[in-house]
C-alpha cells in the first residue's frame, strides 16, 4: 500500500470518527437516542455530518489559500 493510500485511509477514518461524534451529538440535541433510529437512518445522519465536515475543510482550505496569496475579503 502506497503512502498516499495510507494517508487517505487514515484521513478518511478520522473524518468518519468525527462525523460519528457529531451525529451522536445531533441525535441527543433532538431528544432521541441512537437506539431510536434504524441503521439506515443512523447512516444517513453520519453521512450528512461527514458531508458538512468535508465542506468546512474545503472552505477553510480556500481561506488558507487566499491568506497565503495575500488576498483579503475586505478589499
Amino acid at each position: 500500500m502506497s503512502l498516499q493510500d495510507r494517508l487517505f485511509k487514515r484521513f478518511g477514518s478520522q473524518l468518519r470518527e468525527k462525523a460519528i461524534k457529531r451525529a451522536q451529538t445531533r441525535i441527543v440535541l433532538v431528544g432521541r437516542t441512537a437506539a431510536d433510529l434504524s441503521p439506515e437512518e443512523l447512516e444517513i445522519v453520519v453521512e450528512e455530518e461527514e458531508s458538512k465536515l468535508k465542506e468546512e475543510l474545503r472552505d477553510k482550505g480556500v481561506l488558507l489559500l487566499f491568506a497565503l496569496l495575500g488576498i483579503s475579503w475586505l478589499g
